[in-house]
């Protein structure tokens, strides 16, 4: 079959590898129908996630039908078309019996794409699939569903709920990237007062404004002086930082009020100052993590129900083998304008 191989920092080859095969009875083997690329793939190109070895498959995030699944795996059979998640859970060890299961101890995580083969390829393994899969009702797209794969519920259980969003709250989200816009969408199940997008492109800050931003500012602008006005001299209620660069965090930093939230959500590929010398006092609260997905069924069901709107995600659609250009317009979004592209298998798109 054909795969995206990782072949170390700054290099990436479309080629023939092996098919996948069970390896152990909780496997399963899917079809990949559709496939989208994250930042965290970028990172990895850029040398940011070391433990990513040479002749890895990359990705993470993913649609597909069951080709094969192992003896082990309950409640899915060949045929059925489902979500495969960006985190995988053995199911048994302490952390996945709090359902903290991208702290997985029993060989799960977040390991598609980088520890294990991932999911840019014709097919893929599953390991853990009973508890790593999802299947989908006919309502639900494959373009829609592949944005609940990560997107969604990083920016939900990452950004909003460790950021303690609830009604009435200042929220500003930095960064209006796919991360960001997912983050002001899922913020808006809490009926925020207010939430403000901070983003230095134009495209961008549109962007949030479609997906529910009440307000949108560039860094150029005096932000923290804006939200300040806005909060009587106080500060955001809730920081959500969606860009994973220094000064998108320290950003936050000055503008959470005292009692505040502080969530971090972006991959850091290089450090960041703490500034406590301002913070000490001001009970202040700082969240990082690596998404659960234990959000996922409650995500996927409000979905299909119609109580959750997608915000506008997908920018640039493509062929499964067209993968090199779409990674080319991804890592480019100043000139191609992309949020999320999504690749399509060659059964998906008849």
């Amino acid at each position: 079959m054909k795969a995206l191989v990782y072949g170390g920092p700054g290099s990436r080859v479309w080629t023939d590898v092996p098919d996948p095969q069970l390896s152990g009875p909780d496997d399963a083997i899917v079809r990949v129908d559709a496939v989208t690329i994250c930042g965290t793939d970028l990172h990895i190109l850029k040398g940011d996630v070391p433990s990513v070895e040479r002749g890895r498959v990359l990705g993470h995030e993913a649609v597909g039908t069951v080709l094969e699944v192992g003896q082990g795996v309950g409640g899915f059979t060949p045929g059925d078309r489902v979500l495969m998640s960006c985190v995988t859970a053995c199911g048994r060890c302490s952390y996945c019996r709090q359902q903290r299961f991208g702290q997985c101890l029993g060989g799960g995580g977040w390991i598609l794409g980088h520890l294990v083969d991932g999911t840019q390829a014709e097919k893929v393994r599953i390991p853990f699939a009973e508890r790593s899969m999802y299947k989908l009702p006919a309502s639900i797209s494959a373009e829609q569903a592949v944005m609940l794969a990560d997107i969604l519920p990083t920016s939900y259980e990452v950004g909003v709920l460790n950021g303690r969003v609830r009604p009435g709250a200042t929220v500003v989200i930095v960064g209006a990237g796919p991360i960001g816009l997912a983050a002001i969408t899922t913020s808006r199940l809490y009926s925020p007062l207010r939430v403000i997008a901070v983003d230095p492109a134009d495209e961008r800050r549109k962007a949030a404004l479609t997906a529910g931003a009440d307000e949108v500012l560039s860094p150029d602008d005096d932000v923290v002086a804006r939200v300040r006005e806005l909060t009587d001299g106080l500060g955001a209620d809730a920081a959500l930082e969606a860009v994973g660069i220094p000064a998108t965090f320290e950003l936050c930093a000055r503008l959470i009020r005292p009692g505040g939230h502080l969530a971090n959500i972006g991959v850091h590929g290089a450090p960041v100052t703490l500034h406590l010398e301002e913070l000490w006092d001001k009970d202040v609260t700082i969240t990082t993590g690596l998404v659960d997905t234990s959000s996922t069924p409650t995500l996927l069901a409000m979905l299909s129900q119609g109580r959750l709107e997608l915000p506008p995600l997908v920018t640039h659609r493509f062929g499964l083998d067209e993968i090199q250009d779409a990674y080319d317009v991804f890592a480019d979004p100043a000139t191609s304008g992309a949020l999320k592209v999504v690749l399509f298998g060659p059964e998906a798109l008849h």
